[in-house]
């Protein structure tokens, strides 16, 4: 499981989002990056965890950050999730998980007593060096900003 943390240089992963576009972590040298992976687009959880960055988004891009949300999910369940919820950052779309495996959050979990592989719900925060500022593994998924906007 998540082997990265705070002062790790970030992977410099390579993804496509909902809508085909390519997103890299080169993109974002000069600005914080929030990196936030969840398991899957439109269930409760993600939902919540979602809806609460974007509802603070104006104040992540007041501070200089950059928000991108990562699932296995399809090019098209991104998409219809970013639309139904009017999520105002890209969605990495990581079917084969090369980012989820680069960033170590696929791993055994457990639900309701079975155990099965799955994304651990995991935030790193990516200072402009492209260093890991903060590594969060308890997400609180209805106050996920308050945790990375101290």
């Amino acid at each position: 499981m998540t082997t990265l943390k705070a002062g790790d240089k970030a992977p410099n992963f390579s993804g496509i989002d909902q809508d085909g576009k390519s997103h890299k972590l080169a993109d974002y040298a000069g600005k914080k990056l929030v990196v936030f992976f969840y398991p899957k687009a439109s269930t409760p959880g993600c939902t919540a965890e979602a809806c609460d960055l974007r509802d603070n988004f104006e104040r992540f891009k007041a501070n200089n950050y950059e928000l991108l949300g990562v699932s296995a999910d399809s090019q098209k369940a991104q998409e219809k999730f970013k639309d139904k919820y009017e999520l105002p950052f890209p969605l990495l779309a990581d079917e084969d998980k090369s980012v989820i495996n680069a960033f170590g959050v696929w791993g055994p979990k457990k639900f309701m007593g079975k155990e099965y592989d799955g994304i651990h719900r995991t935030t790193f925060v990516i200072n402009e060096s492209g260093i890991i500022d903060e590594v969060i593994e308890k997400v609180k998924t209805k106050e996920h900003a308050a945790q990375i906007l101290k």
